[in-house]
């Protein structure tokens, strides 16, 4: 077991960016994690890491294990998993990726309720708006929300959501209601910087799709900022609908232009192609489309 061991090592090292964080995450001291890196670097000839006072960056020898030792090591987990007693149920690491605003609106409180029924479960979730490279950063599973590039990931869809253009009662009493979506233009709008086109806000109806091109004061890179500032009456914010159940409910935020329907995207669970799931990953997936599906009907 003491390759297993070293690669474990690695693999932390690696991820965390330290001995000192990968000897947390393992249970083990600093001294014994660096002593197994060095050892599996002894063993295979190869330097794997370019160490210095504060932390150790990977070679591309580092980068290309990296690459593929969190899905060998998540493989035996499984393999060792499946022959031995299943009812010990399910174990290990699970390390999320997710968009932030939705990682804190739904995907936080997703996991809660798996790990609640899986006590053996170790979650590692990740929020960034960036694309998570899942392969260079050993991420076992990310959510990705709107429309995205999916040619190298596998997909399992979990629904959709739309965008919904709202206001405070505030603002709506001293601006007025826009009625149509190229009212928009005369009304101070919240520009998200993370819609591929932020100012370019998308609507349909019977008569087909209809743009508005939208100006304003605040440009925000987080759906939360932009309902914070509407809430505040500085404007119209166009956001997800899975953002707002609490500020519509409370009628902080009024919904507008009931006539037209908004911009939709996917929510979907990505992951890497070729290789066959752990089976926590599969047992995350299914709660996730079974728990999405709860969310939207409830």
């Amino acid at each position: 077991m003491d390759l297993l061991d070293q690669l474990r090592a690695f693999v932390a090292t690696a991820q965390s960016g330290s001995f000192t964080g990968a000897a947390t995450q393992l249970g083990i001291s600093n001294r014994l994690t660096s002593k197994y890196v060095a050892e599996l670097e002894q063993r295979l000839g190869v330097r794997f890491f370019q160490r210095t006072t504060r932390k150790v960056g990977l070679t591309p020898a580092g980068s290309d294990l990296l690459a593929r030792a969190p899905a060998l090591l998540d493989d035996l987990d499984d393999l060792l998993a499946d022959v031995t007693d299943s009812s010990k149920g399910l174990s290990g690491v699970l390390r999320i990726s997710a968009p932030i605003t939705f990682g804190e609106v739904y995907i936080a409180g997703m996991l809660a309720r798996f790990a609640e029924i899986h006590p053996g479960i170790t979650i590692d979730l990740r929020l960034s708006d960036a694309f998570s490279d899942l392969a260079a950063e050993g991420i076992d599973l990310a959510f990705r929300i709107g429309r995205f590039d999916i040619s190298s990931l596998k997909v399992r869809r979990l629904g959709t959501f739309e965008s919904l253009p709202v206001a405070s009662p505030a603002y709506i009493a001293r601006v007025g209601r826009p009625e149509t979506p190229r009212d928009l233009s005369e009304h101070s709008c919240i520009i998200d910087t993370n819609r591929k086109n932020p100012k370019r806000w998308v609507f349909e109806n019977s008569g087909g799709e209809v743009l508005a091109q939208v100006e304003g004061r605040f440009h925000v890179n987080s759906a939360s900022a932009a309902i914070e500032l509407a809430r505040r009456g500085l404007g119209i914010a166009y956001v997800p609908s899975f953002t707002l159940r609490g500020a519509l409910d409370n009628g902080d935020l009024v919904g507008l232009l009931d006539d037209f329907l908004g911009e939709r995207g996917d929510i979907a669970a990505v992951y890497l192609e070729g290789r066959t799931l752990p089976r926590k990953v599969r047992a995350l997936i299914d709660f996730a489309v079974s728990d999405f599906g709860s969310a939207r009907s409830s």
